[in-house]
């Protein structure tokens, strides 16, 4: 391992990172994290926080999981990789596809296909949905729809649908056939409607002339998250998902619910799907499947995608991953599950997330920057930041920056997203950690 100085030297030069410029890395140096435990991260100062992001939304269980190090480091010695294309498959795979199958049998998924990851399981359900289309007659069912504002992944097809123009515009012309529908956004809608019911009732009915306009015949999906996460953490009305829901089956159009974030616990309820009620055609998850210490994802089918592909001998699916059912990936997978199940996340999740939401509506009485909170579902919590309440103008990205550099230095790493300082904390977080959260906030926000 190279001294901190090497490290140092070097940091942002020689690697480019994901969502930020290669001139900002030369100019303002990522932080170097060298260490963690529990809920902390250490970095390569010997400073260290609460993680209040929680590694990318996935580590819900902390830095310190035995149970998932001892499954990978087993699992490394007996059978370290093998594929599961055609003819070939490995015990540890099928043993996580059982599991997951009993999981999510109350969101009616009882199939796997295994990813590499969150875009890697988008992406899947977004071919799969046209296929399934298509084995039944109806192939020119190949549009999509989706929320404006929704986050889907970085691949071509997740990047069509995502509703942020910052994952879109440098990457035009993306994928034809992609049209998106207001989101229930109470702060922020061109509706100007600030009650939670009229404005879910409003984006139903505009998802209802889109899909007049296009034509039902011509769409193949609809793909959302049950909780707009990076987004800026924007939860509908809970009568929102049932009416999508209710006119996707109307129009023959599958619903697809991108649970990357929301799956295995984080909104409090073991799926999004769960929390709102509804059974979708397929869900995508990643993240948390494996507590972020191995890339892996899986989407979950029912049974409408089921009978198509499984009565027809001509359902060959020519698509996957080197990595679909990696032997290493779906150990982690089964010790994680196991130990989300064990230590009932949920409770957790929904009493620490309630501290957490209240915490900052209180922050937000003392802070005028803060123009919105939003959560209340979960450890999923999103402050969004103004110079003006009144107006609800943004805050620039150097206030922003000062947020969460005052934060950091305060004791707790937050992640800030345009006006946005976006929460996704472990779920084994305890009730201090929480005020250490809080506490570092409220320096950051006075110091802006």
């Amino acid at each position: 391992m190279k001294d901190s100085n090497f490290l140092k030297e070097h940091n942002g030069r020689l690697m480019w990172h994901p969502m930020t410029s290669p001139q900002d890395s030369l100019q303002n140096p990522p932080k170097i994290i060298t260490g963690s435990g529990g809920v902390t991260i250490t970095d390569i100062d010997g400073h260290s926080v609460v993680d209040a992001v929680g590694g990318l939304w996935n580590v819900n269980l902390g830095y310190s999981c035995q149970p998932i190090k001892d499954a990978m480091a087993a699992q490394l010695d007996t059978l370290p990789y093998y594929s599961t294309f055609r003819g070939t498959s490995n015990d540890v795979a099928i043993e996580l596809s059982f599991e997951l199958s009993q999981f999510f049998a109350p969101d009616g998924l009882s199939r796997a296909f295994f990813t590499s990851g969150g875009s890697d399981s988008v992406e899947t359900a977004l071919r799969l949905a046209r296929q399934y289309h298509k084995l039944r007659g109806e192939a020119g069912r190949t549009k999509y729809l989706s929320l404006k504002k929704g986050y889907h992944g970085t691949h071509f097809g997740g990047a069509s649908v995502n509703g942020n123009a910052n994952f879109r515009t440098a990457y035009e012309p993306l994928l034809p056939g992609c049209f998106h529908i207001p989101a229930p956004y109470t702060y922020r809608n061109p509706f100007n409607e600030s009650d939670p019911e009229r404005l879910a009732q409003l984006c139903a009915a505009a998802l209802e002339d889109e899909i007049a306009f296009q034509g039902a015949n011509t769409i193949a999906a609809m793909i959302m998250e049950p909780i707009l996460g990076a987004g800026g953490v924007i939860p509908p009305h809970k009568s929102f998902a049932p009416m999508v829901q209710e006119i996707c089956n109307r129009n023959g159009i599958l619903l697809i619910t991108d649970e990357v974030i929301t799956a295995y616990g984080r909104t409090g309820a073991w799926s999004g799907a769960r929390l709102w009620g509804i059974k979708p055609d397929m869900m995508c998850t990643a993240k948390a499947i494996t507590n972020g210490y191995f890339p892996f994802g899986a989407v979950m089918l029912g049974d409408r995608m089921i009978d198509a592909f499984e009565d027809n001998p001509s359902a060959k699916i020519g698509h996957g991953y080197t990595y679909s059912g990696h032997p290493v990936g779906a150990a982690a997978a089964l010790a994680c599950l196991a130990e989300t199940k064990r230590l009932n996340v949920v409770e957790n999740a929904t009493a620490r997330g309630t501290q957490l939401y209240e915490g900052c509506q209180k922050l937000m009485e003392k802070h005028g920057i803060i123009g919105d909170v939003r959560g209340g579902h979960g450890l999923m919590t999103a402050l969004e930041l103004v110079s003006d309440r009144a107006t609800k103008k943004p805050i620039d990205a150097a206030t922003a920056a000062t947020v969460q550099e005052i934060a950091y230095q305060n004791g707790a790493m937050v992640r800030v997203s345009g006006p946005n300082v976006i929460l996704s904390p472990p779920l084994i977080l305890t009730k201090a950690d929480v005020d250490t959260i809080l506490s570092a906030l409220d320096s950051g926000f006075a110091a802006a």
